[in-house]
């Protein structure tokens, strides 16, 4: 808790939740603990890049030594799933991001998620004021429900952040783009497979791969 009220004091104009919070509730689930130590274990062997973050959508050593199938039944109905990390040193919001489907995030360090109804997307755009920003300490497992505007954890710590990410198979691969016929704004924030995008104009490298930019108001930073 001591890393927690730090962080809180540090930054007093956003308030920020812990993940045990009721406010914590239209946007996903606490697991049970315990449920993913084996593969906690597994990500010494994946360590923070010293700049920006690094995401593997599929981690075969993750995979093979996890109790795959159970994850598959019990949290997505049996649909295959990939397994993978987000390791790294975002501080600040810089997208916001949803899928169809539920994430599972297994806390390997404290982080701070930030998090957004897609209620609040508005013709695309939604305001950052809507964002609410959660405490996850390490060895946390949650379920973010699907729909429920996210992206990459906020380090609390100078070292950076460790997160492992589980989705269905597929996720966050590379998707053919072709015209419809039928009307779908949405369709403008199809990013990759199963992931709908939208940016901070300051995140430019995003909007240059062809991200929406779809976020008003302040980037959110977390300072530590």
């Amino acid at each position: 808790m001591e890393t927690f009220q730090h962080i809180k004091e540090n930054n007093p104009d956003l308030k920020i939740y812990h993940i045990e919070d009721r406010q914590f509730s239209k946007y996903g689930r606490v697991l049970t603990e315990g449920a993913f130590s084996h593969i906690i274990d597994k990500m010494d062997e994946y360590p923070i890049p010293e700049r920006e973050n690094v995401y593997k959508a599929s981690v075969s050593e993750l995979e093979f030594t996890s109790n795959r199938g159970n994850y598959e039944r019990v949290f997505f109905g049996g649909s295959p799933v990939q397994i993978g990390y987000c390791n790294g040193n975002t501080h600040k919001l810089n997208a916001l991001e949803y899928h169809k489907t539920s994430e599972i995030n297994v806390a390997v360090t404290d982080f701070i998620l930030l998090l957004a109804d897609k209620e609040d997307l508005i013709e695309n755009t939604i305001d950052s004021s809507k964002v609410e920003a959660f405490y996850v300490p390490k060895g946390v497992n949650l379920e973010i429900y699907p729909y429920t505007l996210h992206f990459a954890p906020c380090k609390v710590q100078p070292e950076g952040f460790k997160c492992i990410v589980i989705l269905p198979k597929g996720t966050n691969e590379p998707i053919e783009t072709h015209e419809h016929t039928f009307d779908d704004s949405e369709s403008d924030l199809l990013f990759m497979e199963n992931k709908w995008l939208i940016a901070h104009p300051e995140r430019k490298t995003l909007i240059e791969k062809g991200a929406f930019p779809g976020i008003r108001g302040e980037n959110i930073q977390i300072k530590l």
